[in-house]
């Protein structure tokens, strides 16, 4: 598979993916920068974390009107693949690609630290290689990652099983007191409809590599590998 990693200004986590695509999967990978208007042909664009453009109005708002954005939407829409993670979730719904909002966390502070998730059952590519029974611990570095829908919204995404991720204990329990930023019911990512766009706020490269002692994120990029 042709990876096409973006970079923005403020962008700090395009070469933490590009490393686990390229040197730990085996993957082809293009860099995109922001001001280009051609992907390149790739068949799935990740967008990494960062602070795009310092996080000036919202975090993402500034990014989404890029030049590759256009190009990233028009991908989207015919059925390529996204990732977002953490600043590129935030990019995402910005874009209006996922649904929601990311909120600043409820204790107004930035958050930098190992959290456990649950894959919910879902057909998404990113968690159907994954156990629902089991937590997978990745980490988490935000300060704008409480996850906001009206409830409608998030009626409509439980519903069609767009739910990737929720925040858990270590045990896999789905539980409040573990929720590191009041996301609504727990929701660490969200796909949209057509199961080809995705968004996470935890960092899976950054539990890809044996050397970090930690491989539970490259679990989810295997799952992309075989399922997508």
């Amino acid at each position: 598979m042709k990876f096409g990693v973006v970079t923005f200004p403020g962008s700090n986590c395009d070469e933490d993916m590009i490393y686990v695509l390229e040197s730990l999967l085996g993957q082809e990978v293009e860099r995109l920068w922001h001001k280009e208007a051609d992907l390149k042909g790739v068949d799935f664009v990740v967008l990494p974390g960062g602070f795009s453009y310092g996080d000036y109005l919202r975090s993402g708002a500034i990014a989404k009107l890029s030049p590759i954005m256009t190009e990233v939407i028009k991908h989207a829409e015919n059925g390529g693949y996204v990732l977002g993670v953490c600043n590129g979730f935030q990019i995402l719904t910005e874009s209006g690609l996922l649904d929601g909002a990311l909120l600043h966390n409820d204790n107004q502070k930035f958050i930098c630290k190992n959290v456990y998730l649950k894959p919910e059952p879902t057909t998404a590519g990113i968690t159907k290689g994954l156990n629902p029974d089991r937590a997978y611990k990745i980490p988490i570095a935000h300060g704008e990652g409480r996850y906001y829908a009206s409830d409608e919204t998030i009626a409509r995404l439980t519903e069609n099983n767009q739910v990737l991720f929720r925040y858990c204990t270590e045990q896999a329990e789905v539980s409040g007191d573990v929720n590191p930023n009041g996301s609504i019911n727990n929701i660490a990512g969200v796909c949209n409809e057509a199961r080809n766009v995705f968004g996470m706020m935890p960092h899976p490269e950054r539990a890809a590599d044996a050397e970090l002692s930690n491989l539970d994120g490259k679990a989810m990029f295997e799952s992309i590998l075989a399922h997508c």
